[in-house]
């Protein structure tokens, strides 16, 4: 992979001029986070080969299914896999629809997930996202699991590995859905560094066109050339942790994976899924922005229309 050829033809692509996306969000009420007493999260420490130290845990319901769907979930910097587990909807989900959750967590101190460095951002490179591919694949031994409903979604960091997840290992997962993130390899570190901040891209002054975008994913896992997963992509006009323009760069990203022309969506519906929201589609629903007007970092989980995009 050329991550350090692709860095300089972003830089090179940098300008001012973006489309912005209307329109933006109240959250919404947060969901009952309720437990079946029995089915409880678990450290799994030997699902496999693990080259970066990631942990996983897992949470496999009472009502588990023949074949179970498996959604992996991605916790946020500072966050936990306890944390993520206790404070987003999946678990509870899980107990209504028998599926499993993963709840990968960061081994590095701050607990963001290393989206910049090479090894990261290559298919079987070794670093986190090999490391939660792994889980996967055990998740799907042990538990005869549906290699067809495979999902991952996560929050701010959680939601660049999302990206980076769908971009190094398109044929594990049907979809993913980006809770305010960055493009994968925004983060990139030309240093080399692991689990580096990358300020350029968090402020949003990254720029890319939607063809140097979809290389950098490309490049990921070069030779690919099957299935890639429906996405997502949710951010907050008024993050600023994650600059907004991070929502129509990865948008761009996508779109050009898919061939879609990203400043001429298919539908466009003001407040949807809620007030202030807009949503978007390509392709069918290939691929979905929702914008939210107002909203900072990050957008709030919506489980409910999680499992619809998912079909759950």
């Amino acid at each position: 992979m050329k991550l350090l050829s692709l860095a300089t033809a972003l830089l090179a692509t940098l300008t001012t001029a973006h489309p912005v996306f209307d329109d933006l969000i109240t959250p919404s009420t947060p969901l009952d986070h309720k437990r079946a007493p029995a089915a409880s999260l678990r450290h799994i420490s030997n699902f496999g080969s693990n080259p970066s130290n990631a942990k996983m845990y897992i949470y496999v319901p009472d009502n588990l299914a023949a074949s179970p769907p498996i959604i992996v979930a991605i916790h946020y910097c500072t966050g936990t896999a306890q944390a993520y587990y206790t404070n987003s909807p999946y678990a509870r989900l899980a107990d209504q629809k028998g599926f499993i959750v993963i709840y990968p967590e960061s081994p590095y101190s701050g607990t963001c997930w290393d989206v910049s460095s090479h090894a990261t951002l290559t298919h079987n490179g070794g670093g986190n996202s090999n490391s939660i591919a792994n889980m996967v694949e055990y998740t799907l031994k042990t538990y005869n699991g549906d290699a067809t409903k495979v999902f991952v979604t996560g929050s701010s960091s959680g939601a660049m590995m999302t990206n980076v997840m769908a971009a190094t290992y398109p044929a594990l997962f049907a979809a993913g859905i980006v809770y305010s993130g960055v493009p994968a390899g925004c983060f990139y570190s030309q240093a080399g560094g692991t689990n580096a901040w990358n300020s350029s891209c968090a402020n949003g002054q990254v720029h890319g066109t939607p063809q140097v975008w979809a290389k950098v994913v490309r490049d990921m896992y070069p030779g690919y050339d099957g299935a890639r997963p429906k996405m997502e992509i949710y951010h907050g006009s008024a993050d600023t942790t994650l600059n907004a323009n991070n929502y129509n760069e990865t948008i761009k990203q996508w779109a050009g994976v898919f061939g879609f022309d990203y400043q001429k969506p298919d539908t466009t519906q003001d407040n949807v899924p809620q007030g202030g929201y807009t949503t978007y589609t390509w392709g069918e629903g290939k691929l979905v922005g929702v914008y939210a007007r107002g909203v900072g970092h990050s957008v709030p989980i919506r489980g409910s229309d999680d499992m619809k995009f998912f079909g759950l």
